[in-house]
């Protein structure tokens, strides 16, 4: 191999783990440490204050302005006990990230000296400029000012010396020009009207929660390996790489042990976790080498939000302690499973109860069945808008891939549930909603074994929004997406569904209908107008593609074109009623999309040529000279045959040709795509003349490493990335 990979290679061989910087205790002891939560808030501010601020918290009650000065006091002295010495408002700007300005708590007291301050007005508004992120044309560089508000329902939270402010992000104008904003909107959306529909069932609801547990997928490499590979680099993935010999196929590494140094990684970021609040509960190995998987409790929408896109910023500085760098890239490698973020979403009232889970009695079943079908006709509906919530340049490429759910949305309900939906459409039994009890299951001829219960649903992990027994599982989103994204619009079509429910409930009741038959009635219209997205096969096969056409189902893979769901006149039409988006601000959205997508693919396409030129290239010709000087040597000497190592030139001559070839070619499609002005346009071409040369490209790559002298090659390969520890 050559020099350099060698010893990139022996580096990443030779690195011992990092002992875990983790303090002996209990995670009691330290959970939330670091974070203003009601047991700070209770110490270190006086009971009006709190009181006033709890009800802000809990009613989504205005703070009063005058309230904000002594919530800033007290947040202030909490933050200099923990080490504080600057402050920032954290916002999720449309880069898919988050941002951060720090300000020092230290102001100079006009005679040498300083004092920490921090204020009300500090605390409740700051101004980042809002022409440098993207904003789809709502600002521009002469029209820079934008504000970051303070969200109280999000505690701040310290990390390493700075206070973070959870905040919203939004125009001089009044847009939303970051992910927090319309998540807000659509969780309050959401709550309005399954409030209104849960009154059918109980008078005392005041309030419903929309609920996500979300599992984060990731892959580790060594940060040595990382460094000489420029693709990996600057683009998340491998652009280049042939299939190790072994891989996945003996699906030895799923939850397999996991090893020493990941660890030692894991030990540091759950410490870290859990001092910021984030409740982390489950680890394991993924599928694929070198991959994993971290999930934590269930919490309230707004707060899961923010605490994934707090971790996704954790793993990266914890993985380099450990002389790691994390990829979140949904496929960064070629033959193995890419990665997910899996969304699971419930709804739950404030009297205790999951609307998504079966209950006891019939009422309770009604109940659940009522929430469900809504969840279900929201999701046929616009299934199309929920695919374009995920859709990005990244996850395209791990969507349909065999280890992924189809770029088809389809609801996967189970046995049970279907059965019972079924009944009810077709009016058949005593009017009555019943779902059995767990079955028990036992294991024959082990009598030692626990008798085990069964849930009324299987796994299918082939769906892309799965019924999971008091939930749905939202699969598809990609592992370095915003959760956010995929949550207010799931959140807004549900509260667009169950305000058209309620509508037509309470037409029946008006026109003398039972409450309970007119919820029955209504509900057997949307099972049979919805059936259509029902599928619990599997996903993967061609035939679903075909048969998921035929049922008019959003079958459209390209993702320029896929965002054009966004701007759908039913789209802005149910966005603009529900308060989530203007037609404004969806324009903006969208032109932000188009024009990330051709950014990402343009970085690619750039990487690709210079590692082709400059890297590959290069390396088969030095080899293939080696080859044509061993056969002008061995011409010199009668008898011999040279007849393999000529062919194995023609091979290498071949492979160089359509390499440079189609790198030009890829070239010139770059530069005519880059003329173009409009940003769907733009996207389109990147989409259609560009990113189509890069498996090509791949591939004459990849059939030269089997190729070219192993010591020569100037990339780590697959074997090397995946499987050291």
């Amino acid at each position: 191999m050559s020099l350099l990979r060698f010893k990139m290679v022996d580096a990443a061989i030779n690195h011992s783990a990092v002992e875990p910087n983790v303090p002996e205790g209990r995670p009691s002891d330290y959970f939330a440490a670091k974070v203003f939560n009601r047991a700070a808030m209770r110490k270190y501010l006086d009971k009006k204050t709190y009181s006033i601020l709890l009800e802000t918290m809990e009613k989504r009650t205005p703070l009063p302005y005058e309230v904000a000065d002594s919530v800033a006091a007290g947040m202030r002295q909490w933050a200099l006990e923990h080490g504080a010495d600057h402050y920032t408002h954290w916002f999720q700007p449309l880069t898919g990230g988050t941002a951060e300005k720090h300000d020092a708590f230290a102001e100079p007291d006009g005679a040498g000296g300083v004092l920490e301050e921090f204020s009300g007005k500090l605390l409740v508004q700051q101004e980042p400029d809002a022409s440098s992120f993207p904003n789809g044309g709502i600002r521009n560089t002469f029209e820079a000012r934008g504000y970051s508000a303070w969200d109280p329902t999000s505690p701040a939270f310290i990390v390493d010396t700075t206070l973070c402010i959870p905040t919203v992000f939004i125009a001089y104008t009044g847009e939303a020009l970051d992910y927090k904003v319309p998540l807000l909107r659509a969780l309050t959306a959401v709550d309005r009207a399954a409030t209104e529909v849960c009154r059918y069932f109980d008078k005392n609801v005041q309030r419903v929660v929309s609920y996500l547990g979300w599992e984060q997928e990731y892959f580790l490499v060594d940060e040595s390996l990382w460094a000489v590979r420029p693709d990996l680099m600057l683009t998340g993935r491998t652009l280049m790489g042939h299939e190790s010999a072994k891989n996945q196929q003996l699906e030895d590494h799923y939850f397999g042990a996991i090893p020493t140094r990941v660890m030692a990684f894991m030990k540091d970021l759950e410490y870290e976790c859990l001092k910021l609040g984030i409740p982390v509960k489950t680890r394991h190995n993924e599928v694929a080498p070198n991959q994993f998987e971290l999930a934590p409790v269930y919490e309230e929408a707004n707060l899961a939000n923010d605490h994934n896109q707090l971790l996704m910023t954790v793993m990266d500085k914890i993985a380099r302690r450990h002389q790691f760098r994390v990829l979140l890239h949904e496929k960064p490698f070629k033959g193995i499973n890419g990665s997910g973020k899996h969304n699971n979403w419930s709804l739950g009232t404030d009297t205790g109860v999951n609307l998504l889970g079966p209950g006891k009695t019939a009422t309770e079943n009604l109940q659940f069945v009522t929430f469900l079908v809504n969840a279900i006709s929201a999701v046929y509906k616009y299934n199309g808008l929920l695919k374009a919530s995920i859709m990005s340049a990244t996850n395209a490429h791990r969507l349909g891939a065999n280890e992924a759910p189809p770029a088809i949305i389809s609801t996967f309900l189970g046995s049970q549930v279907s059965a019972v939906l079924d009944k009810l459409a077709a009016g058949k039994g005593d009017g009555a909603i019943r779902f059995d009890a767990k079955n028990i299951f036992k294991m024959n001829g082990i009598s030692h074994i626990p008798t085990l219960l069964l849930d009324n649903t299987d796994r299918n992990r082939t769906s892309p929004f799965a019924f999971t027994g008091n939930r749905f599982e939202f699969r598809a989103v990609g592992s370095s997406d915003n959760c956010a994204e995929a949550m207010i619009v799931l959140n807004t079509i549900m509260a667009a569904e169950l305000v058209e429910f309620r509508k037509a409930v309470d037409a029946k009741i008006e026109a003398g209908t039972k409450k309970e038959k007119a919820i029955y009635e209504v509900l057997k219209q949307m099972i049979k107008a919805c059936e259509a997205i029902r599928f619990d096969g599997n996903g993967y096969s061609d035939e679903w593609k075909t048969e998921a056409a035929k049922r008019g189902l959003d079958c459209e893979n390209s993702t320029p074109l896929m965002i054009d769901r966004y701007l759908d006149e039913a789209t802005v039409r149910m966005f603009s009623e529900q308060g989530v988006f203007s037609a404004v601000e969806l324009e903006a959205r969208a032109e932000v999309k188009w024009e990330t997508y051709t950014k990402k693919i343009q970085i690619e396409g750039r990487v690709l040529g210079d590692l082709t030129m400059n890297h590959i290239v290069p390396i088969a010709s030095r080899y293939e000279a080696l080859l044509l000087d061993k056969v002008y040597k061995m011409s010199q000497i009668p008898g011999l045959n040279a007849a393999s190592d000529i062919a194995l030139i023609k091979k290498i001559q071949d492979h160089t040709a359509s390499i440079q070839r189609l790198t030009e070619e890829m070239t010139e499609a770059r530069k005519q795509a880059n003329r173009i002005e409009d940003q769907r346009a733009k996207a389109i071409a990147y989409h259609d003349t560009v990113a189509v040369f890069f498996d090509e490209i791949r591939y004459h790559i990849d059939k030269l490493e089997e190729i070219v002298d192993d010591q020569m090659w100037p990339l780590p390969k697959y074997r090397e990335l995946l499987f050291l520890r």
